[in-house]
C-alpha cells in the first residue's frame, strides 16, 4: 500500500518537471507573472483530481481483495426484560366542586355584609343580611296568635278528653292551631331567606355586591366562595382509551406555571362519549395542602394506560420493514469473540414511549441485538462487533 502511494507521488513530481515546469512553485510565485501562476495552478488542479480518482480506485480494489475490509462493523446490546409503564399525555384544567357564586333568595336592600375578601368562613356562617321589609314584625304577631291558638286547643282537648263539649269544637281548635303553626313555619322560612349563609366551609374569594345595594333572587351576585381542599383536574380523554383509563390508574401531573409535579390517581372516568369530539371526561384528584393550586390552572397529565412487568424495549430506529409490511431486526448468532453472523428475526411491536418501542414477540431475554449498523447488514452476513453496550 505504501509503495503504491510513493509511486503516485513520484509520478506527480516527475510530471511537474521540464521547461518552465522545472521551476518550483516558489520560483513561479516570485516571478510575479500572473499568466504563469494561473497555468501552474491549473496544472496542479488537474494532477490533484487525477490523484484523487486513482486513490478511489485503489481503495475499491483493496476492499474487494481484503476479506477484513468487507466485514461490517457493528455494535450490539442485550435484550433485557423490564417493567414498562406506558402513559397517555393529555392536558386538563383544575376545578373544584366547591367554587360557587352565592345569589340572594330574597329581594331587598343588602343591609349588612359581615365578611371581606380572603376571609375563611365555616359552613352555615352568616355572610350578609337583607332587609326583610317588616317580615320579622309579622312573624312576632303571628307567633302570638299561634300561642293563643295553642292554648285554646290544649284547653279544648282537655275538655274533650273529659267528654265535655262537642267534637266539632275540638276539631276546630285543633285545625286553627295547626294552621297557625304552618303559617309561622312558612313565614320563618321567608325570614330565613333574608340571611345569607355559607353553603360550605371555604374562603371568600370575592365580595361582588356592596352593602346598601338592592338585590334580587337569581340576578344579583353577592359573593364567590371557594374551597381549595377538594380539588381535581378534569380532562377529555379520546374514546380509544375508555377501557384502559379507569379509576385508580396512576397519573403524573405537571403544572408548568408553578414549575411543580405531583403523583395522583384517576378518581372518576366517564361512561358517556361526547359525539362532537369522541372523548369522555376523566377526573384526577389532587392534594392541595399548601393552596398553591387554583381553579382553572392548566395542567399536563401523563396517565398510565398500560403496564407490562416483563417487557423488552428497543430503539425504534433499528427496526426495518419489508415490502409486505413485516417488521424485523437483526440479532447476532454463531458468535466467536468479536466475530459473528447477523440473523434477521421478525418481531411484533406494541406501544411506544419516547424513542423506544415494546417488542411483543420475536425476541427473548438475553438476545444480542445489532444496534449501530443494523440497517446496513444482511441476513447471514459476517459482522465484527466493536462494542457490547450494557
Amino acid at each position: 500500500m505504501k509503495y503504491i502511494y510513493l509511486t503516485v507521488l513520484s509520478a506527480i513530481i516527475l510530471t511537474s518537471c521540464g521547461g518552465d515546469k522545472n521551476k518550483s512553485v516558489e520560483d513561479i510565485i516570485a516571478s510575479k507573472d500572473l499568466e504563469l501562476i494561473r497555468q501552474k495552478k491549473t496544472e496542479l488542479d488537474a494532477q490533484a483530481q487525477e490523484i484523487s480518482n486513482q486513490l478511489k480506485q485503489l481503495e475499491k480494489e483493496i476492499k474487494e481483495l481484503d476479506p477484513q475490509e468487507k466485514v461490517p462493523l457493528i455494535t450490539t446490546f442485550a435484550a433485557k426484560e423490564t417493567v414498562f409503564n406506558h402513559f397517555v399525555e393529555l392536558q386538563g384544567s383544575v376545578s373544584t366542586k366547591q367554587n360557587v357564586v352565592i345569589y340572594p333568595e330574597y329581594s331587598g336592600t343588602l343591609t349588612k355584609v359581615y365578611v371581606k375578601e380572603g376571609q375563611k368562613v365555616s359552613k352555615g356562617q352568616t355572610l350578609a343580611k337583607i332587609d326583610d321589609g317588616g317580615l320579622s314584625q309579622q312573624l312576632t304577631q303571628l307567633q302570638i296568635q299561634t300561642d293563643l291558638a295553642k292554648t285554646t286547643f290544649e284547653r279544648q282537648e282537655r275538655l274533650w278528653n273529659q267528654k265535655i263539649g262537642s267534637e266539632i269544637q275540638y276539631l276546630q281548635a285543633k285545625s286553627a292551631y295547626e294552621a297557625q303553626e304552618q303559617a309561622v313555619k312558612q313565614l320563618k322560612e321567608q325570614v330565613g331567606k333574608t340571611v345569607v349563609r355559607a353553603p360550605f366551609s371555604g374562603t371568600i374569594d370575592d365580595v361582588i355586591t356592596e352593602q346598601g345595594t338592592v338585590v334580587a333572587p337569581g340576578q344579583s351576585m353577592l359573593f364567590r366562595i371557594v374551597n381549595l381542599r377538594d380539588m381535581y383536574i378534569e380532562t377529555d380523554v379520546p374514546e380509544r382509551f375508555i377501557s384502559s383509563i379507569v379509576p385508580g390508574k396512576e397519573v403524573e401531573v405537571e403544572f408548568p406555571i408553578l414549575g411543580e409535579k405531583l403523583d395522583a390517581k384517576v378518581r372518576q372516568a366517564g361512561n358517556f362519549i361526547n359525539p362532537a369530539n369522541r372523548t369522555f371526561k376523566a377526573e384526577v384528584a389532587i392534594n392541595n395542602k399548601d393552596n398553591k393550586i387554583k381553579p382553572n390552572l392548566t395542567a399536563k397529565l401523563k396517565i398510565n394506560d398500560y403496564t407490562s412487568e416483563k417487557a423488552i424495549l428497543i430503539k425504534q430506529s433499528i427496526i426495518s420493514e419489508n415490502a409486505e409490511g413485516d417488521q424485523y431486526i437483526y440479532i447476532i448468532a454463531d458468535k466467536n469473540d468479536t466475530m459473528a453472523k447477523a440473523k434477521r428475526v421478525f418481531v411484533k411491536t406494541g406501544k411506544t414511549q419516547g424513542d423506544n418501542i415494546e417488542i411483543l414477540s420475536g425476541l427473548k431475554n438475553g438476545d444480542e441485538i445489532i444496534d449501530e449498523g443494523a440497517r446496513t447488514v444482511k441476513d447471514g452476513q459476517d459482522v465484527k462487533i466493536l462494542k457490547i453496550e450494557a
